[in-house]
């Protein structure tokens, strides 16, 4: 029986790194296409399929947080972000704009190999999961979440684009709905720590989903701050196979 290679769609703009990490990454069993900026990375998404992406933040032209809300806004491939900034309002912007994992530079090689099969490995299981009788679309409070496309539609009918993390924690608080969830709570069930890796991200992006949802954050009626205890969608939802 044949296996599947993953393929690695590497997009940094120094020479070294591309030919490092494409070297390394294939001695471990997987097929690289390795590309210095934006252009040449939506070429290469045109051609052969990819299983993961690793991004660079600093790119000529548009960089990795505007390509990663590019590809998050037609495709649900991984995004591995790999920059020179270690701070953590670079980490969780990235992750805002839909990146699944941040890796700041210098990095040892073997840890990126680590991230980018665990993040292979969530992959595989959503899509495992994913069938298609399962695709539905979800209602509450007059909004349409379509959990096949990915859109929200607002009671106007008008459509809110969410980045990949908004989308994920939208799904559990609607999967969720009236039961009140912790920090931990939210951060397991949005794919796991590594999409939160601090603490305070959950409340950033509850804060991000708000706005998305105009909801008031001084006296929000959808996504409630239950005090002491974690957040809440007040909604009734209703599903449509």
């Amino acid at each position: 029986m044949s296996t599947t290679i993953d393929h690695i769609l590497i997009v940094d703009d120094d020479k070294e790194i591309r030919a490092l990490l494409g070297d390394y990454l294939q001695k471990n069993g997987f097929r690289v296409t390795a590309v210095a900026d934006g252009r040449a990375m939506q070429a290469a998404l045109e051609g052969d399929p990819v299983s993961l992406i690793v991004l660079d933040l600093m790119l000529p032209g548009e960089d990795g947080l505007v390509l990663c809300r590019n590809i998050r806004a037609g495709s649900d491939v991984p995004v591995m972000m790999l920059t020179a900034k270690g701070d953590d309002m670079d980490r969780i912007v990235g992750l805002e704009m839909g990146a699944d994992d941040y890796l700041a530079k210098p990095f040892n090689p073997r840890e990126l190999l680590a991230r980018i099969k665990s993040i292979l490995r969530r992959a595989k299981v959503r899509s495992d999961h994913l069938k298609p009788e399962e695709a539905s679309v979800m209602r509450f409070s007059g909004w349409r979440l379509d959990t096949l496309s990915r859109q929200l539609t607002s009671p106007e009918g008008v459509a809110v684009p969410l980045s990949g993390a908004e989308y994920r924690l939208l799904r559990v608080f609607v999967d969720h709905a009236n039961r009140v969830l912790n920090r931990d709570q939210l951060m397991d069930l949005c794919r796991g720590r590594e999409l939160f890796p601090f603490d305070r991200s959950i409340d950033v992006q509850v804060s991000r989903l708000r706005q998305r949802l105009g909801d008031d954050a001084k006296e929000p009626l959808l996504i409630k701050t239950i005090r002491g205890e974690g957040y809440m969608l007040a909604a009734r939802v209703e599903c449509e196979k």
